[in-house]
């Protein structure tokens, strides 16, 4: 059979097999021409191309790079704050986090420096962005109750954010944002020293205690978390108050896990639910 019979052949069991157009100029008829298109490329001319790849485009991107480097100047400010108030002054000095630019104060921690409980939540909202005190809000109210519950008061407890900034909107913190600003947390965990750390919401227990497990899983049972001095703290978490008022089903969870933190403390009191 001639080689014209053979490619009208080849082009008639394409056209019953549904085949009406195609995708370049080059004949696949033969198999000399489909060796020659599908030689392989030499290991030199392989080694050109990565090279003008890699010439082209970073290793990192410039997100990262830049997260990197402020993660990195934020370890460095915490290494050198011996005290709440110095690392106050630096973190309102930071300029590593975009979330800063649409915020209108820095919300650093408060409470008692010398409590042996710690509570830490996510994020500011709107109230404490315009208070710039953590907690204030209809969420702060809810959670002064339940922790007056248990017989304590803000007096008795120092509390702080996983992030010192709102996000816009109330949106969930991204985790480059977390990132750079989780060692700002640390070192007020570290500086207030607690025995006892209540977390508050899956996103702060999450970046704490380094899982991805959800709240619902993660609440109700007590984990450890090790200061940098290497002392541990007990850690429990719980439902963040704002997720309270949205799901208020969910408070007799949220008092379960009170009273485990009560017990804990060994107080002892008579206590009203919340």
């Amino acid at each position: 059979m001639s080689k014209v019979s053979d490619a009208k052949e080849i082009l008639e069991w394409y056209l019953l097999a549904g085949v009406d157009e195609t995708c370049g100029d080059v004949p696949f008829a033969s198999l000399k021409q489909g060796k020659e298109i599908l030689r392989p490329i030499s290991k030199q001319a392989d080694n050109k191309v990565a090279a003008a790849t890699a010439a082209r485009r970073p290793a990192t991107t410039g997100l990262a790079q830049d997260t990197s480097g402020a993660f990195q100047n934020a370890q460095e400010i915490c290494a050198k704050a011996e005290n709440l108030e110095s690392l106050r002054a630096e973190v309102e000095k930071f300029e590593g986090c975009s979330l800063k630019l649409t915020a209108t104060h820095t919300v650093f921690g408060d409470g008692n420096p010398e409590a042996k409980i710690f509570l830490v939540g996510e994020a500011p909202g709107a109230d404490e962005d315009r208070v710039g005190v953590p907690f204030v809000g209809r969420s702060g109210q809810l959670l002064d109750k339940m922790m007056a519950s248990i017989g304590i008061d803000r007096t008795g407890y120092y509390i702080s954010n996983i992030l010192p900034w709102r996000p816009p909107g109330n949106r969930t913190p991204l985790d480059s944002e977390i990132a750079v600003c989780l060692p700002f947390l640390k070192r007020q965990i570290d500086l207030v020293d607690p025995d006892y750390i209540f977390i508050l919401g899956g996103s702060a227990a999450n970046s704490l205690l380094d899982t991805a497990e959800t709240i619902s899983h993660l609440r109700g049972h007590w984990f450890e978390y090790t200061k940098s001095n290497g002392k541990k703290a007990k850690a429990l978490a719980s439902f963040h108050p704002a997720y309270l008022l949205r799901t208020p089903g969910q408070k007799a969870k949220a008092w379960a896990d009170l009273l485990r933190l009560s017990k804990e403390l060994g107080s002892g009191n008579n206590a009203e639910s919340c």
